[in-house]
């Protein structure tokens, strides 16, 4: 018998007289009702409160805004973004599955510009799912700045809606304004284990 067995074996035995387990209540709320300009105004004052900068501009003005962001920084987009938001940035550098850029690499530049799957507007949470645009996960974890773009109609008003919207058994990477945490002075400290800078452009439609 294989060790593996073992412990499975004394685990059924263990919980062969445990109780059937109650069943969990579904009956949270499941849709918002919220209008556009209502979930716009709601994503925006969470991502304020998470200390992200937030801008709402129409998709004429995002190259503008995004060369305003960068200020002339180093910086690198996903293979799939669109190359008209960058437009007015010079030195783009595209990670792609074919060519993707090293840890070394990603380390040496300054920021990461991004587009987005999904948005929550109750939870301030951003979600990138790997898709053309959004790119692999470190590419959008090691530069120190992130300025992400999301459309104002891919906004949802709560999780369950935005769940929905999503393929799961893509790398989801979940983002609630940047990585931060606290020592243990209960000091807040900004860039552990992600951007310690987060920028969001909505894109009114």
């Amino acid at each position: 018998m294989s060790a593996r067995t073992d412990i499975l074996e004394r685990l059924r035995s263990a919980l062969h007289d445990a109780p059937e387990a109650p069943k969990i209540p579904r009956n949270y709320r499941h849709t918002s009702d919220l209008t556009g300009e209502e979930l716009i105004e709601l994503l925006s004052d969470r991502l304020l409160d998470y200390k992200a900068g937030v801008s709402v501009v129409d998709e004429a003005s995002v190259p503008a805004r995004v060369a305003e962001l960068l200020a002339g920084a180093s910086y690198v987009v996903p293979a799939g973004l669109d190359e008209r938001w960058t437009a007015q940035a010079p030195g783009r550098v595209v990670d792609s599955p074919e060519e993707p850029l090293s840890v070394e690499e990603l380390d040496g530049v300054e920021a990461v510009v991004t587009g987005s799957a999904a948005a929550v507007a109750e939870t301030g949470t951003i979600i990138l799912d790997g898709s053309p645009g959004q790119g692999r996960r470190t590419c959008s974890l090691i530069p120190d700045h992130h300025v992400c773009l999301v459309k104002a109609e891919d906004i949802a008003g709560v999780l369950p809606e935005a769940v929905r919207r999503l393929d799961v058994t893509h790398p989801l990477t979940w983002i609630s304004g940047p990585s931060a945490t606290s020592d243990i002075e209960l000091q807040r400290v900004e860039g552990v284990h992600g951007p310690r800078k987060l920028d969001v452009i909505i894109i009114r439609g």
